[in-house]
């Protein structure tokens, strides 16, 4: 047996807070974005439910009393993920990658669905947002099925780090399985057979949910180790 010792230098726990709060935002968009358009919809002057109730994407809160909410999320992870660190210039570089991608996708617009026509910059601005979202979504996957699943070289492996990696494995494949409905929703024969699920929302959401759950877990919000825990052999 081992002692797992629990950090104490306030850097670090502030890091791992910094973490958490990032799962935390990822996890609940999918949540309060249309929560919070409905319920300032309600209470609006017309006191009536939006239409539709639900959006069709993500992206499209932005065009909703929700707009400042999302943008202003984005802008958070991707300058935190900016910040992150690692275990090598690998990590770093990964971070800075994903910070980029996400604020590519927070400050390049999609085009407002309620809109008749588009003009040409708009339908730009929109194809450089499906990119950078779908880009950033890959890496985001390549965190939690590569990097997440390190271990520190002086650290011994315990039960509860195998727990974080298989966390880690489904929410990294999670997020490819999303990013590919996604992407695949370009060819009309598959955006037709997927119409029923709504499934540009349902994807980001779930995609956004599993980056969440994969950061408050390695923020040490779910399967944090033990005071004593049983080493593995690596």
């Amino acid at each position: 047996m081992t002692t797992h010792a629990t950090p104490r230098n306030p850097a670090v726990l502030s890091y791992y807070s910094l973490r958490r709060t990032v799962g935390i935002v990822a996890l609940s968009l999918p949540f309060v974005l249309p929560l919070g358009a409905i319920l300032i919809t309600l209470i609006g002057p017309g006191h009536t439910l939006p239409h539709p109730l639900l959006e069709h994407s993500i992206s499209d809160y932005r065009y909703t009393p929700m707009a400042n909410c999302l943008v202003g999320s984005l802008c958070a992870i991707g300058a935190f993920l900016m910040g992150s660190r690692g275990y090598d210039l690998t990590d770093e570089i990964t971070g800075y990658v994903a910070g980029i991608l996400a604020l590519g996708v927070a400050l390049c617009p999609s085009v407002n669905p309620r809109d008749p026509a588009h003009t040409q910059l708009q339908i730009e601005m929109n194809s450089a947002h499906t990119v950078f979202a779908a880009l950033m979504f890959l890496v985001l996957a390549y965190f939690c099925l590569v990097l997440f699943r390190k271990s520190s070289p002086e650290a011994s492996r315990t039960r509860r780090k195998q727990h974080r990696n298989t966390v880690y494995l489904v929410c990294g494949i999670v997020i490819l399985v999303c990013n590919a409905v996604m992407v695949s929703l370009n060819l009309p024969f598959a955006a037709r057979i997927l119409q029923p699920l709504d499934p540009l929302l349902t994807s980001e959401s779930l995609a956004l949910m599993a980056f969440g759950v994969a950061w408050l877990t390695k923020g040490k919000g779910f399967l944090r180790d033990r005071p004593h825990n049983h080493v593995q052999p690596h």
